[in-house]
């Protein structure tokens, strides 16, 4: 067990914040580091806490070098807390405070809104690992058990980044905040977590891909928004998050992918051409097209529903603060301060869903939803349904319409199918197993979570990747379960 008294903060957590330089920081992470540990071995993934695992740590912020593989113990992994490097002179670029100097400390009157945006993001990190510390006991190789525990200690790396921010900037309030990120839990009754789909359930490994291909993509469009911040420590913290944030959604976009492309050669080998034969492609033992088109409708619209409602005062507000701005807003040709400029919202009137332009800082919500639903589609497009088309089977994977299953914003009180026609209670409570997975779907799903733990196997539903992690062979034990 680590002794924090004695803890070498610089040689044992990565970092270019120079924490061994602040004692009071490195007083006030000696206090946080033991309960996060003990978070950690509760929480984290159950059952491979002493295994060896072939992990990537960040150890640098330079592109040719931010990174090393290397097996180690995941309580031994090296949190690290990086920093993007500085924009020499950098101006804050959008909202009130649009051309002044990017701020260095805590803007005073924006203190309770700034911690509130860095809580809401810190509280997202570990309860992706609370949500998914199950899975490891079922996983379909050891390459996948791999880009899990990958995935789960780069959220927890997230969590020491907003941690850090709360630790140095904000005093005693942050410190109490950093306890109660380690204190709420997923799923818990007494002690949810703050955002909805951060409490859902993941049973099962489709629903960990397309997790990590939905709900991970939220947290892109998130970062991206926050990497804009005029607070630079914020922007800083986020621009490196985002390096890592790409390879959660690529284990999301190629895991579906792999179950698709098993299916998909399944479904050719035993000469079946409709997909909508369930029965005799689940005979297969692998899952459905249809099923996993329930999975994507039910996981993308809790997504939808962390952006909030589509018009908001609060994202007006840290617009208009210059603390939270669009995606790539240092792209979008525009005057960056939306004075008098409307947006496009959908919205319910009259029992029909329309259109209606709205002062655009109260579409912020709405302009980043619509970015992330853009951006889902293409992926969706490039990956999924490519291969659907090049087994040559008539199906595609596609999203639902935005009203659809939303529990926050609009569309919270009707119901809608996917395609966007309002549906009444009855209707929705008759046709909710055409369109959700039903509890016979995630039997059967549940039903081929087999563990295939030698190396270079893979489950018999899912296909194997087209190249290994760190360019290893495919027989290569990325996850040593001896000893």
């Amino acid at each position: 067990m680590i002794d924090p008294t004695i803890v070498d903060y610089d040689g044992m957590i990565p970092n270019n914040v120079g924490l061994n330089a602040d004692p009071r920081l490195r007083r006030a992470l000696e206090r946080w580091h033991p309960g996060y540990l003990d978070w950690w071995r509760d929480r984290g993934p159950e059952g491979f806490q002493e295994k060896l695992v072939y992990l990537r740590t960040a150890i640098s912020v330079e592109p040719e070098g931010w990174a090393k593989f290397g097996f180690v113990r995941m309580p031994e992994y090296r949190w690290g807390i990086l920093l993007a490097p500085a924009i020499e002179d950098r101006k804050i670029g959008f909202g009130a405070h649009k051309g002044e100097p990017a701020w260095q400390e805590v803007p005073g009157e924006y203190r309770a809104m700034l911690r509130r945006l860095i809580v809401v993001q810190g509280d997202t990190e570990p309860a992706s690992v609370e949500q998914q510390r199950h899975l490891g006991v079922t996983a379909p190789s050891l390459y996948d058990l791999r880009n899990l525990f990958q995935v789960n200690v780069e959220e927890a790396r997230h969590l020491w980044a907003m941690v850090y921010l709360l630790q140095k900037y904000f005093g005693r309030d942050g410190r109490e905040e950093a306890e109660e990120l380690l204190s709420r839990r997923s799923g818990d009754r007494d002690s949810p977590r703050l955002l909805g789909a951060f409490n859902e359930a993941t049973p099962d490994w489709l629903s960990f891909f397309m997790f990590t291909f939905f709900t991970d993509r939220d947290g892109k469009m998130q970062l991206h928004a926050l990497s804009q911040s005029g607070f630079d420590p914020l922007s800083r913290t986020c621009r490196f998050m985002l390096t890592e944030e790409a390879h959660h959604m690529f284990v999301g976009q190629s895991g579906v992918g792999r179950i698709i492309e098993r299916t998909c050669q399944a479904m050719r080998q035993a000469g079946i051409d409709d997909p909508n034969d369930i029965e005799r492609v689940r005979a297969l033992g692998v899952v459905d097209l249809p099923t996993m088109q329930k999975k994507a409708n039910l996981h993308f619209s809790l997504t939808l529903d962390l952006f909030g409602s589509e018009i908001s005062t609060n994202a007006a507000n840290a617009f208009n603060a210059s603390l939270k701005g669009r995606y790539l807003e240092d792209q979008i040709d525009d005057d960056h301060l939306l004075l008098g400029a409307a947006y496009p919202v959908l919205r319910l009137k009259d029992g029909h869903i329309v259109e209606e332009k709205v002062p655009a800082l109260s579409a912020l919500n709405m302009r980043l939803r619509d970015d992330y639903v853009a951006d889902a589609a293409s992926a969706i497009e490039r990956w999924w349904n490519r291969i659907i088309a090049r087994a040559g089977i008539d199906y595609r994977i596609r999203l639902p319409h935005v009203a659809f299953n939303r529990r926050i914003g609009e569309f919270a009180a009707i119901h809608a199918d996917p395609d966007g026609n309002l549906l009444s209670e009855e209707a929705w409570q008759r046709r909710r197993d055409e369109f959700l997975p039903t509890t016979a779907d995630n039997l059967f799903i549940e039903s081929l979570m087999r563990p295939v733990t030698e190396p270079g196997g893979f489950a018999s539903w899912i296909a194997p990747p087209r190249a290994g992690i760190d360019g290893q062979p495919g027989n290569f034990e990325y996850v040593k379960l001896a000893g």
